[in-house]
């Protein structure tokens, strides 16, 4: 495996950032996670320009985008595949135990991992934590993944591959890294960036190519939604099965089938939508 950091392609065992990264002793980074199949990566103008509101929203200098170009493309001819993850991180770089930053500059590491395409449908869980949709890292991806990490770890107890969350109002917010959308009376819903989600690329592009529309909804409403599908880089478009102990009988429903198919067929003609 061959991996990208700071500037040049190293052997993985060679590839290290030192224990005094920012990104290591405070989660003060950002990052994007990006579907790789047979050389292409999807989306990845999108993919990149987050990355660099992310990095503005912690107060980072902006990525040396031409540069993070550069990388992904090396480390995918470096290591082929025919499905993969790319992770393109970028950290506060090497600085002073606290958190204050150091003046070394940001770190950034691209690296490559295999992958399997996912299930047409899933189970998910709800979770008693709440995403604050006021707070500071709301609606960044950062590496401030911790939360994350105790909610799955219930999802996959209890024999799901995702949980969800509400916010601080007890609205329904979003997945550990995934948007969820309901069907209403066969109508395609999703809660709005303001509600304290990610704006993810694959929940835009749904939004667009499917006519959701965003709506503040209740975290309840899982428990009457005709169809709930899930959104992400590596998921794409994944029916949900099973919410909690209530089962969904038929998944992919038909609202649902219709954004597989809708969402399967664009991205096929255009893997960088702008």
């Amino acid at each position: 495996m061959r991996i990208w950091l700071d500037g040049e392609l190293r052997d993985a065992d060679d590839a290290r950032v030192s224990v005094f990264d920012h990104g290591l002793t405070v989660g003060d980074g950002v990052f994007e996670t990006i579907k790789a199949a047979d050389g292409r990566l999807f989306a990845l103008t999108r993919h990149l320009d987050r990355l660099a509101r992310s990095a503005r929203g912690l107060g980072l200098p902006d990525p040396d985008l031409d540069e993070v170009r550069r990388a992904c493309t090396a480390v995918l001819e470096a290591n082929p595949m025919p499905l993969g993850r790319m992770r393109i991180t970028y950290t506060g770089g090497l600085s002073p135990l606290g958190s204050d930053r150091g003046d070394a500059g940001p770190t950034l590491v691209v690296a490559l991992g295999a992958t399997t395409r996912r299930p047409d449908s899933t189970a998910v869980v709800t979770v008693p934590w709440v995403r604050n949709e006021r707070g500071a890292l709301a609606g960044l991806k950062t590496t401030s993944y911790a939360e994350n990490v105790v909610a799955l770890a219930r999802a996959t107890a209890a024999g799901a591959s995702e949980a969800l969350f509400a916010n601080t109002v007890g609205q329904l917010c979003e997945g550990t890294g995934s948007n969820v959308f309901v069907v209403l009376d066969g109508e395609l819903h999703t809660p709005p960036v303001p509600s304290g989600c990610l704006a993810g690329i694959t929940r835009a592009l749904v939004v667009d190519w499917s006519g959701a529309k965003e709506t503040d909804l209740p975290l309840e409403v899982l428990e009457s939604a005709d169809e709930v599908f899930l959104t992400s880089t590596l998921r794409d478009v994944q029916a949900v099965h099973r919410v909690d102990s209530r089962d969904l009988p038929g998944a992919p429903g038909p609202v649902t089938a219709e954004a597989m198919r809708t969402f399967d067929a664009r991205a096929a003609e255009d893997w960088d939508p702008k």
